[in-house]
């Protein structure tokens, strides 16, 4: 019988690599047998700071959950009504999980498809109220409705020499440059980021990408920082006594920019003296301070609606002290939740493989083994300047 590994979330701050049950053909929202899914053989599965989230105990995930949303593959099986993915085809998985026939799916609002969840509209790999879905920081995953979700590589040669770039089309470079689109970027635009983690970086790289003049990213972390102005972001260091505003005004010689991303979400802390203080409205309430009036804000940082690990008890139930005042005087436009993959990772597919964006550099993509899983974990928390990607079958060329 087949075998498979997966890392499991055990409690706060404690991830294991345990034996796990093969995949099946299954239906994780109702538990009958499915037709329209393939299984994966793993290539690549990353981890994500939205996993940090529940390692670090701030959500609700239960002990023994499978982790991992960001995953590309070999298919190795595939179901009888599943019609034009074929096995051995290499593909990415979006780390939404759509069924592409309820209403949001064909509107491309994949991120919240009806169908995918008994609890709530959205679904994903591996993530707490997501549905029920294995996850895939392991070495095989099923992914349903295949068709509809899959993104096969046109070259499969090609597609590996370019792997540390392709594995990032699952989540984080869409999600990055979702962040841009929605906030508005484009030929010319002034940005400012907050937080330059994987995603952060990855909206940098997506502004650059889109045309912005000038890309200003904000975070705590010395050597995250470094990290952005290696490809040529401005960056501020929020541990600084001097405002935001103040900073961007050194840099553009006012104190605004057209556009705002928030990379950041719930764990957010203070600035300046404030910086050792955890304050999750800090973010959204800065960004609306820099950003000029009638200008945006795209939030692909998350925000949950339950955060045990809380300091004070609104945060609990994602209730935060939210200046929306200044947001509504200033004519702010604001775009929250999961990113639609779909929407984009086609066209950024191409721009990796002719050569338009390197986001493997950008976010210094660091490759490891499955049982290296845990010790990457503790890194990333530490705040390493580096995206883990796992590597379950020794398949990424060195």
């Amino acid at each position: 019988m087949a075998t498979n590994r997966g890392v499991a979330y055990i409690k706060q701050a404690v991830v294991e690599v345990q034996s796990i049950d093969y995949p099946k053909m299954v239906d994780a929202t109702n538990g009958k047998q499915i037709e329209h899914g393939v299984i994966l053989k793993i290539v690549s599965t990353n981890i994500c700071g939205s996993d940090q989230h529940m390692v670090r105990g701030r959500t609700t995930a239960p002990s023994g959950l499978i982790l991992g949303h960001e995953i590309t593959g070999e298919v190795i099986e595939a179901g009888r009504d599943v019609l034009f993915i074929k096995k051995g085809d290499l593909v990415s998985v979006p780390f939404n999980i759509a069924c592409g026939r309820c209403r949001n799916c064909k509107e491309r609002h994949t991120g919240v498809c009806l169908n995918v969840n008994k609890s709530r509209p959205g679904a994903a790999y591996g993530y707490v109220d997501m549905g029920g879905w294995v996850g895939g920081q392991a070495e095989y995953v099923l992914v349903p409705y295949a068709d509809f979700n899959l993104l096969k590589f046109p070259d499969k040669a090609q597609a590996m020499a370019k792997i540390r770039d392709l594995t990032l089309l699952s989540d984080i470079l869409p999600t990055g440059y979702h962040g841009a689109v929605t906030a508005g970027v484009t030929t010319g635009s002034t940005v400012y980021v907050a937080g330059a983690g994987p995603v952060g970086l990855a909206a940098a790289a997506a502004c650059h990408l889109l045309g912005a003049a000038v890309v200003i990213v904000g975070d705590l972390n010395k050597e995250r920082l470094a990290q952005a102005k290696s490809f040529g972001c401005e960056t501020i260091d929020l541990t600084q006594h001097a405002t935001l505003g103040e900073q961007v005004e050194k840099i553009l010689k006012v104190p605004e920019v057209d556009s705002a991303i928030d990379c950041v979400g719930f764990e957010a802390h203070g600035q300046g003296k404030d910086s050792h203080t955890e304050q999750p409205a800090t973010v959204l309430n800065s960004l609306m301070e820099v950003t000029r009036a009638a200008g945006r804000l795209g939030i692909p940082g998350l925000y949950v609606t339950e955060d045990p690990g809380a300091h004070d008890a609104s945060a609990k139930t994602g209730t935060l002290g939210i200046r929306f005042g200044l947001g509504w005087a200033k004519s702010h436009v604001f775009s929250t939740g999961q990113t639609p993959v779909m929407k984009y990772h086609r066209g950024l597919m191409m721009a990796i493989l002719h050569g338009k964006i390197q986001i493997a550099k950008a976010v210094n993509v660091t490759v490891i083994k499955l049982d290296q899983a845990p010790q990457g974990y503790k890194d990333f928390d530490k705040g390493a300047a580096e995206k883990f990607v796992i590597d379950p079958h020794g398949m990424i060329p060195a």
